[in-house]
Order: structure tokens, then sequence, then C-alpha cells
């Protein structure tokens, strides 16, 4: 496993140009913050969720605030880097970098209530924990994040992960490491590689494309790649595997000079994992059998059941189906509940479920939250803003980002958004965790 790369002089100068960039962007937020004097209050706060938009709220309105009751609701004891997923399914980082304590990043003078959100009552102000511990609040923040619905997928287990050729990065750190192992396994004999895409709401959408191009890297580095077969099951329309045109069209350039195969309306709805066989159905309800050496299983996704089943929830739209957060998609406000905001993968917005999205979205919603506390109307609009470092191969990746409108908005000008480079790969590799930990904490 590899864990580092060496960097040259040319290299090094590129890396100071980014982490200068940056830096100076959050110095200037720094200063602007130590400037502006808390606001006094003694407004109850509840934020449910304790994942990157949970704890980068909490750290900011802990700055803005003086007196206010901050309670985070969440059982989780540890904290997930899951942008690193891809990298330790790929065999790229050891597990241990994309796990944490949440102790660790809990801000001071916060209460942490150690159960999981069970359900709200947005009427009666109210958060009910899966103890029935009943928790009101003035204001109230819901980062719950998605629920991975893995039940769909017929003959799915998630304890298989690791055997028999299956494959999933999202389910968490243990799964990421144990698709490596068969990822591994599969890269020295070749074969038949299945990957998956379905339908509906996904974090991070990029990550089904970015294991596609990895497995191909992966089996040109061993040698097996011209005994082997790679395709890739979407199950959006015809020709589609991202939701950005540009970068839709780029990916699938690639997979056809790199002779991955492209199937589409081509839903993942059962798998036999002893006899490895992945079942497909078709809109009209076909049903294809497609034998695998490696199933990459993506689980359709929908909110989580305590925002799903509640009055929080989209009641009609696309976003209804799946129970998603009902906010105004620039001020990330509830649409019925004006004390309630959201941030992160819970949101019915059309688009971000990232954790670049929660870094540009959490000043967001923590300067609306304090406008509303002083007696003002938000101020603040988020624009949709994703980002994805699309790894294409060891060493290279390209660096997409782009907002509600699918428009593509570079941040860096030394990197081209649809062009691949060993600096996008840096940036996943070795600069975005530092940078992730720095908006956990409301650096930036």
């Amino acid at each position: 496993m590899r864990t580092d790369v060496p960097i040259s002089r040319s290299r090094r100068r590129l890396l100071g140009g980014a982490v200068g960039l940056s830096t100076a962007g959050a110095a200037g937020l720094r200063s602007a913050a130590a400037r502006a004097a808390a606001l006094k209050t003694s407004a109850r706060i509840v934020i449910a969720g304790s994942g990157l938009g949970g704890l980068a709220i909490a750290s900011r309105l802990s700055k803005a605030l003086d007196g206010a009751r901050i309670t985070i609701v969440d059982a989780k004891q540890e904290h997930n880097y899951q942008p690193g997923y891809t990298l330790v399914a790929t065999g790229i980082w050891p597990v241990t970098k994309v796990r944490d304590a949440n102790a660790d990043f809990l801000p001071a003078g916060v209460e942490w209530v150690q159960e999981m959100a069970g359900g709200f009552d947005p009427v009666a102000k109210t958060v009910i924990t899966t103890g029935g511990r009943r928790i009101g609040y003035d204001f109230l923040v819901v980062a719950t994040g998605l629920h991975l619905d893995y039940a769909q997928i017929e003959g799915m287990d998630v304890a298989a992960i690791g055997r028999n050729g299956l494959a999933s990065v999202y389910h968490g750190p243990q799964a990421a490491q144990a698709s490596w192992a068969v990822l591994d396994a599969f890269r020295r004999q070749g074969g038949q590689a299945v990957m998956t895409l379905p339908s509906g709401p996904l974090k991070c959408a990029g990550a089904p494309l970015k294991m596609a191009f990895m497995v191909d890297d992966h089996l040109r580095r061993a040698g097996t790649r011209d005994r082997s077969t790679i395709a890739f099951h979407s199950a959006l329309p015809d020709d589609t595997v991202f939701g950005v045109q540009a970068v839709n069209d780029n990916v699938l350039g690639r997979w056809k000079a790199l002779g991955i195969e492209t199937h589409y309306l081509s839903k993942l709805v059962a798998v036999d994992i002893g006899a490895r066989r992945a079942v497909f159905a078709s809109p009209e309800g076909e049903r294809s059998e497609v034998p695998y050496d490696l199933l990459h299983v993506v689980p359709p996704m929908r909110a989580v059941d305590a925002v799903k089943n509640s009055e929080l929830a989209w009641q009609d739209g696309p976003f209804a189906l799946g129970g998603w957060l009902e906010v105004d998609r620039g001020t990330l406000r509830h649409r019925r509940f004006p004390e309630v905001f959201g941030v992160g993968d819970i949101n019915g917005t059309p688009r971000g479920k990232t954790a670049a999205t929660v870094k540009k979205s959490a000043p967001v919603v923590a300067g609306n939250l304090v406008d509303l506390i002083a007696g003002r109307e938000p101020s603040q609009q988020f624009d949709g803003y994703t980002s994805c470092p699309l790894l294409v191969r060891e060493g290279s990746a390209m660096l997409i980002e782009f907002d509600y409108e699918g428009r593509l908005t570079p941040s860096l000008p030394m990197i081209e958004p649809l062009q691949e480079s060993w600096a996008a790969w840096l940036m996943k590799y070795r600069l975005l965790k530092p940078a992730y930990l720095a908006v956990i904490r409301g650096r930036v």
C-alpha cells in the first residue's frame, strides 16, 4: 500500500501556491471573525448530527454567539472522513487515515447528547431521541446525513462486503478496507468487473466513476487488463453517468478509450453473493442476470427515517419520494418552519452531497442563523457549490467544481477542471483532509 508520493521541486512550487491561496483566504476569514463581537443571546440551538456539517456549524456558532445553549444530538463515537473512502478502497490509504474520535472535534461548551435523533416535532420545536428524550429548541440545524438503502437490493448483505468479489465503498471504513481486499485479489487474476450506479440523489456522485477508473488502472498495472472486462451499469437514461453534462461527456469519452462498457437504464435489483451473479432491471421490469468476479455495489440513497417520517420532509415535488429535508436552496432555511436549517447530505436541493458542499454551505447556514437570532432576515445565499476530485488513475485526477446550474466553477487557476493532472491528485491525496479538519473547527 502506497502511503507517500515523492514531490519534485517544481511540484513543491505548485503545492506552495495552492496552499498559499487557501491560507491567505483562511487568514482573512479568521481576522474578520476576530473583529466581530460575539452576539449575546440565550437561544437554545440543537444540531442533529455530528458529521462534518453538524460539527462545522457548532464550531462557528460557538464562536459567533455568547450565551447560547448549543446541543449536538448524535450517538456516533467515531468520526469518519468519508471523502477518503475511495482512497482506502483502492489501496492508496490505510484505513486509519479516515477514522478519528468525535470527541476530539466537539467545541468547548457544546453539550453532546449521545443518542440518535429518532424524530422531529417542528410544531412543538422538539427533537425526540431514540432513547425517548425530548429536547426543546429555539433553532434547529438538521445535519443527520442520509440513509444508504441497501435493503432495496434483494440478497444484499453488507456483512459480506470483502468476500466473493463483493465491494461497496460507501458503507464505512471497514467496508472500504474490505473492498480493497477483493479488488486486490481481482486485479491479480483479472475477470469480469461489474460497476453500478443507482438513480436518485447520491452522496459523492463521483465515487462510482472513480472506482471504475481505478479498477481499470489496477488491472493495467497488474498486467491483467487484456483478460478482463469492466461493465458500468447506470440506472440513469442513455449516455448518463454524471449530472453535469461537460463532466459526463468527458468521462464517457475516457471510458470509451479505455474499453469500459456502459449500460443504461440498468438498475441493480438483486445479487446472489455466493454464486457471484447480479440481477439488473430495466424501467419496464425486464431482468437480466450478469455473472461477475468483482461487483461494486452503490446503494440507492434516501433521507434518514427521522426526517423522512416527519413534517420537515418535502411534502410534494421531486424530493418528496426520498423524504429529503425541505429547505430553500439559497438560504438553506426550512420553507415552512423558519427556525429550522439544513446542512449536508440531508438537504433536498438540486445538487450538493459532498464535503466540499458543506465547506461552502456551513458558513451560509451559520451566518443566516445568527442573522435570525439578531432579528435580521437571512443575508447569505448558497450557490450549490460542489466539488469532486475525480480519480482517473493513481497519481492523476480531475478537480471538478460546479454549482446548482451545472456550470463549472474552477477555483484554482493552475488546475483545468476537465484535464487530468498530478496537482488535482495531490489535492485529493494530501490537501483535502487538512482542509476538511479546518472546516470542522470553523476556521474556513
